[in-house]
């Protein structure tokens, strides 16, 4: 079998043992390269995280459109030895296959770098809009003393479940389990509410 492979390579001619020399290693490290990608080699799996945190992050606007990376360098070099070895088996030109192979190495570079950049558009910000809560029915889910004296909680969908302050400007303190209505926000993000 040895015999085989030495001779199937010294049959060739010199751009065709490049293309296959570039196709093999660069196919292997692409499988590889998708294997982890698929079963999670990027990071740590086993990592828990508790907590109640509400702020903004205005400054993340995710990832560019990023054409020149190591993923989009291995898929080009990849397709372009696969596309290489294709031309010549299908008895192509020398120069047509250089052409040809590069073409199709520089689309596949360019459908990886256009999916990544739509992938990381999918993401959502994670920012509440505090605005969002206005006109909107809430429970309280600790007492919220009358006439401002002081703070309780509400649960209200926004975005989600969330577990916000909020006051009163009622003369009776409203109960836990009520409903009430957000009619404003006061300073420091808490919900102005008044009973339904």
């Amino acid at each position: 079998m040895l015999l085989d492979i030495n001779s199937w390579w010294a049959s060739m001619e010199l751009l065709e043992k490049i293309y296959w020399a570039i196709a093999l290693p660069f196919s292997a490290v692409f499988i590889i390269q998708l294997l982890m990608t698929l079963i999670g080699g990027g990071g740590d799996g086993d990592i828990d995280a508790t907590g109640d945190a509400d702020f903004d992050v205005d400054a993340d606007a995710g990832i560019g459109f990023q054409f020149i990376t190591l993923k989009n360098f291995i898929a080009f070099f990849t397709i372009f030895g696969w596309t290489g070895i294709a031309c010549l088996d299908g008895g192509l030109s020398k120069g047509m296959t250089i052409f040809l192979s590069i073409v199709a190495g520089m689309l596949m570079m360019l459908l990886m770098a256009t999916l990544f950049y739509l992938i990381g558009r999918l993401t959502e910000s994670g920012t509440m809009k505090m605005d969002n809560a206005i006109g909107k029915t809430a429970t309280v889910y600790i007492r919220i003393p009358a006439a401002k004296s002081g703070t309780g909680k509400v649960q209200v969908n926004i975005q989600g479940l969330r577990t916000l302050d909020a006051m009163t400007s009622n003369n009776e303190d409203i109960k836990s389990g009520s409903l009430v209505k957000i009619v404003s926000i006061e300073a420091d993000d808490i919900l102005m509410v008044e009973l339904l």
